[in-house]
């Protein structure tokens, strides 16, 4: 009896501890369950990211007291819709204040940024064109810069009777102007020793030129299309690579048509220049005197921009004899033989005469000249281009210019539509053949638009009796 009365309370006392473990175990998680959602990084602490959003009443999940099942879907995470939420304020739904308790939410609650019929939280950002937009209680606050592509141009100069017609890019679509400046241009102005260079004059005595003339014709397939140097202000390496494949190419009557390298010239010209951020065309022309460059197959363009200041040159040359220079490593370009280096003499300044410019193009091939490009450039569509004047009123950072670098490959006039003749110079532009008329531009001549006339160089290729002996 002893013995049965015994082991009745040692079973009573095991059953009492065992239920005494499971209590405290259950307290335990539960404190520990608390412990974590009390100290969860609070959701209005943090700025509510949709604060007019409908959480508790599409639900209608309102709970007394705490219910850690009492939840609704909110973005990547829950809010809460008990009572306990709003202890600490923390983790409760945005319409929680309102739906269930009939108050307005506490103040720490920060407003959201309606766009498109879509709450964003504080902090959100999207792009309208070329700025940024950023919420900030309640209200987006976007960034006021200039663009590129500005609307109120384009309808000004397609408007008025400039002469030219404007129109959208998508390539600029987003950048603003000081990037426009910045990344599409890219040739520095002529140190005052290079603009003093002593200036070739011709003889126009009894000098009779056509109306019209374009290098393509007189020289058909020795004239090479345009280029686009993308966000990389290189126009310094693809005008003179440019002017100088075209003029090797008459020099040589065809028996050779080189596209020469311009990502040659900004990853190996490296003497004073700057690659995708930069550089002078006395140093162009230096290099392709001195070291010379292979074509565009064997050294193809690459994916450089202003950011980068050099891509390491993967070219180099040495003398072969006879100021000839032959290359001393394979073509970056895997699928491509012919690493022959091309060559020219030393670029030679031509007058800022209109018609000495007419001439030296008429007889010896394209030239390279330097222009001051104004914000309307960038819009250029069709037409004779002169810059015009629908921004004068604007702030002056609306009113912007660099130094570019471009190849005239011809002339011609045309009847405006007031009934005067209008004369121009054909140019190639390197942005591109989606831009202008097929990568090229006209501009008005005679006149020193954008300072066109003013500095105007040509070259000669190296070209000997061996060179005219290969082989069509």
């Amino acid at each position: 009896m002893c013995d049965s009365t015994r082991t009745l309370k040692m079973r009573l006392i095991l059953l009492i501890n065992l239920v005494l473990c499971l209590w405290m175990t259950e307290m335990v998680s539960c404190q520990r369950s608390r412990i974590r959602r009390e100290l969860t990084p609070g959701l209005h602490t943090r700025g509510i990211r949709d604060a007019g959003g409908s959480y508790c009443q599409r639900h209608d999940a309102c709970c007394p007291g705490r219910n850690d099942a009492c939840t609704v879907p909110y973005l990547d995470t829950i809010c809460y819709c008990d009572l306990f939420c709003n202890r600490t304020v923390s983790d409760c739904c945005p319409d929680f204040w309102q739906h269930c308790l009939g108050i307005p939410p506490p103040n720490i609650i920060a407003k959201a940024c309606v766009r498109n019929g879509q709450h964003f939280p504080k902090g959100a950002t999207y792009r309208d064109h070329c700025n940024l937009c950023t919420c900030n209680l309640g209200n987006w606050h976007c960034e006021e810069n200039p663009c590129l592509i500005n609307k109120k141009t384009i309808n000004a100069v397609n408007r008025g009777n400039y002469g030219w017609t404007a129109g959208n890019y998508s390539q600029f679509w987003g950048l603003t102007l000081d990037q426009g400046i910045q990344y599409r241009l890219g040739t520095n102005r002529p140190s005052s020793t290079i603009l003093n260079m002593n200036e070739l004059h011709v003889n126009m005595k009894n000098e009779v030129l056509p109306v019209y003339f374009n290098a393509a014709e007189k020289w058909p397939g020795l004239i090479h299309e345009p280029l686009d140097q993308g966000n990389c202000a290189g126009s310094w390496a693809f005008s003179t690579a440019a002017v100088a494949s075209d003029r090797i190419s008459i020099q040589s009557m065809g028996h050779m048509t080189p596209a020469l390298s311009p990502q040659n010239l900004l990853s190996c010209d490296i003497r004073n220049q700057h690659g995708c951020r930069g550089g002078r065309l006395d140093g162009a022309w230096w290099y392709l005197r001195r070291r010379g460059v292979v074509t565009d197959n064997c050294y193809p363009i690459g994916s450089m921009t202003s950011d980068e200041h050099h891509s390491p040159c993967m070219m180099h040359s040495r003398s072969a004899g006879r100021g000839k220079r032959q290359a001393t490593s394979h073509c970056p370009n895997p699928h491509s033989f012919s690493n022959e280096i091309y060559q020219s003499t030393p670029a030679y300044r031509l007058a800022s005469s209109e018609k000495e410019i007419m001439k030296e193009l008429y007889e010896n091939g394209p030239v390279q000249a330097i222009m001051e490009v104004h914000e309307d450039f960038f819009m250029y569509k069709h037409g004779i281009y002169r810059h015009t004047p629908v921004m004068a009123y604007e702030p002056e950072r609306y009113r912007r210019h660099g130094t570019h670098s471009v190849k005239i490959t011809g002339w011609g006039e045309e009847r405006g539509a007031d009934g005067h003749m209008r004369k121009y110079w054909l140019a190639a532009n390197s942005w591109g053949t989606d831009w202008g008329e097929r990568g090229y531009f006209r501009i008005a001549r005679g006149e020193n638009e954008c300072e066109i006339e003013a500095f105007v160089v040509g070259v000669w290729g190296r070209v000997d009796m061996e060179d005219l002996a290969r082989k069509k």
